[in-house]
C-alpha cells in the first residue's frame, strides 16, 4: 500500500471516529441520497447505515426522491435486500441527525428541502458552496466512487463486511468507474480488489445481465433515430421517459460510436429535463463542460469523463424538450469551438 492510500486511510479513520462519536446517542438518523439513486449512492448509504449500527447500535433510515428504474439497479435492490424510503413519506422533523451521501446541498439533484439543516456530507464530486456550512464534510472529488470512501471508513474501524454489503460496494465501484476504466483513483482500485473475493458472484451475474421489457429497447430505437453527429460530438433526445437513468445508459452505449469523443443526451421525466454527458477524453472534463452548457437553465456537474444535469420545471425554461435540445446543442458546439458544424444523422433515413 502506497503513502497516498495510507494517508487516506488515516483521514478516514480520524473522520469516521469523529462522526461515530458525534452521532452516538443522537436518536433517529436520516441518510439522504440523490434522486433516482444509482449503485454508488445506495452502496454508500448502506455502508454508512451499517457503520452507524455496528458502532453505536442506532438504526438509520435511508431515503431518496424519485424512483429506481434501471433494471440492473432494481435487481440489485431486490437481491441485496436494500431497504430505502421515499423522502415524501417521512416526517423530517423526527430526525435528530441528517446525513447526505453521493450528493450535496444545493446541487439540484436531491429532493431534501432547501434550508433544512444537514449535519454530514460524504461525496466524491466537487464541493459546493452550501456544503461548507455543514458540521461534518468529507468530499473527495479525486475518488471515482463514494463507495470507496465508505469502504475506507469500514476498514479503518475494523467493521466486518458481510457478503451482501461487499457485493453492493464492489458493484458500485465497478459500475461507477466502468471496471476501473474511467475516473478512478488508487483508493478505488484498492477497494475494488479487496472487495472482489468477498462478493456473491451469482448475484453479480444477475445484476449485470437483467431481463428487460420490450419498452426498454424502444428507448434505444428513439435514441438511435434522433442521434445527430457534429464532428466528434453526438447529441440525442429521448423525449418522454419513464425513468431518468435511461439517458445515462444510452449515453454510455453511444460512446461506442467510432470517432465520437463526446456524447450529450437528454430526456423528459415528470416535467424535468434530464441530461447526461460522457467523454472519452479526460482533459475535456465533462463536469465543467456540463456546467457551461446548462448555466442559467438548471444545475449540473460531474467528473472528468461523466456528468449529469437537471432542468426543472422544463416549460419554465425553454417551453419544450425540442427547444431545450436546440439551445443545449448550440451551447455545446460553442463551448467546443464548432458553432458552424453541420449535423449528420447517426442512422441515415
Amino acid at each position: 500500500m502506497n503513502d497516498a492510500i495510507d494517508c487516506n486511510l488515516c483521514h478516514s479513520e480520524e473522520f469516521s471516529t469523529g462522526i461515530i462519536e458525534w452521532l452516538r446517542g443522537k436518536g433517529p438518523i436520516l441518510i439522504v441520497t440523490h434522486d433516482h439513486p444509482d449503485p454508488d449512492a445506495l452502496a454508500a448509504a448502506c455502508a454508512l447505515q451499517h457503520l452507524i449500527l455496528v458502532k453505536t447500535g442506532q438504526e438509520a433510515t435511508i431515503a431518496f426522491g424519485g424512483v429506481i428504474g434501471r433494471r440492473e439497479n432494481l435487481v440489485m435492490v431486490k437481491q441485496l435486500e436494500i431497504k430505502a424510503e421515499s423522502l415524501d413519506a417521512l416526517d423530517l422533523d423526527t430526525f435528530n441527525a441528517v446525513c447526505m451521501v453521493d450528493t450535496q446541498p444545493g446541487t439540484g439533484n436531491n429532493s431534501y428541502p432547501p434550508g433544512r439543516r444537514i449535519d454530514l456530507v460524504i461525496d466524491h464530486h466537487e464541493i459546493k458552496e452550501q456544503t461548507h456550512s455543514c458540521r461534518w464534510v468529507d468530499v473527495r472529488p479525486e475518488y471515482g466512487a463514494s463507495a470507496s470512501i465508505l469502504f475506507e471508513y469500514l476498514q479503518s474501524q475494523d467493521v466486518k463486511i458481510a457478503t451482501k454489503l461487499a457485493t453492493i460496494l464492489f458493484y458500485a465501484i465497478k459500475s461507477e468507474t466502468e471496471d476501473l476504466g474511467r475516473d478512478w483513483s488508487k483508493s478505488d482500485r484498492d477497494a475494488y480488489l479487496k472487495l472482489m473475493p468477498l462478493c456473491n458472484n451469482r448475484i453479480l451475474h444477475e445484476i449485470t445481465r437483467p431481463k428487460s421489457s420490450r419498452a426498454y429497447f424502444k428507448y434505444f430505437e428513439t435514441g438511435l433515430k434522433n442521434a445527430k453527429i457534429y464532428d466528434n460530438a453526438l447529441i440525442f433526445n429521448l423525449y418522454n421517459i419513464d425513468h431518468p437513468e435511461i439517458v445515462a445508459e444510452i449515453a454510455d452505449f453511444l460512446m461506442r460510436v467510432e470517432g465520437i469523443e463526446i456524447v450529450l443526451g437528454l430526456g423528459c421525466y415528470h416535467n424535468e429535463g434530464i441530461l447526461s454527458m460522457r467523454t472519452s477524453q479526460a482533459e475535456t472534463h465533462a463536469g465543467i463542460l456540463m456546467q457551461k452548457v446548462i448555466k442559467g437553465l438548471g444545475t449540473g456537474g460531474g467528473h472528468s469523463m461523466t456528468a449529469g444535469g437537471q432542468v426543472r420545471p422544463l416549460e419554465s425554461v425553454r417551453g419544450s424538450l425540442g427547444a431545450l435540445e436546440y439551445e443545449l446543442t448550440g451551447r455545446l458546439l460553442k463551448a467546443l469551438g464548432r458553432e458552424h458544424t453541420e449535423p449528420e444523422l447517426l442512422v441515415p433515413k
